[in-house]
């Protein structure tokens, strides 16, 4: 129970370092993204890479809690719910701000790829065999 906390509470906290991480870049990136940021007048090239971020950073926090869970399955699908608790009233409350595409599109990102990210990790770490260093 409590390394499945700790694997639910390591994706989530994956998700928002990731984001932070890439909001930085996507600042230093894209010309004019700071300036619009607070008034959140994107354009639609930056409403992409706002999008993209979100899923490196749902791809990234499903693969953290997968990696650390031991009951893989159930605690992604915390992770998601949890996720979408998070986000639903942020998204409700910026609903005029942007087109209902973005909306759709992110908060179905945040239902699908944390499955595709821990999806990964079962690929490509799986389990220890016995016997294996």
């Amino acid at each position: 129970m409590t390394r499945s906390i700790a694997a639910i509470a390591a994706g989530l906290v994956s998700w928002f370092v990731i984001a932070t991480l890439g909001n930085f870049l996507l600042r230093a990136a894209m010309p004019g993204y700071a300036a619009v940021e607070v008034a959140m007048d994107f354009t639609l090239g930056m409403q992409f890479a706002r999008l993209a971020l979100g899923v490196l950073s749902s791809l990234g926090a499903g693969f953290v809690a997968a990696w650390l869970a031991t009951r893989p399955r159930r605690d992604i699908v915390i992770l998601i719910a949890l996720l979408l608790v998070l986000f639903l009233p942020v998204h409700y409350s910026l609903w005029q701000r942007f087109p209902v595409w973005y909306h759709a599109a992110f908060l179905l990102s945040l239902v699908i790829v944390p499955a595709l990210g821990a999806s990964l990790r079962a690929i490509g770490g799986g389990t220890r065999r016995a016997g294996s260093a």
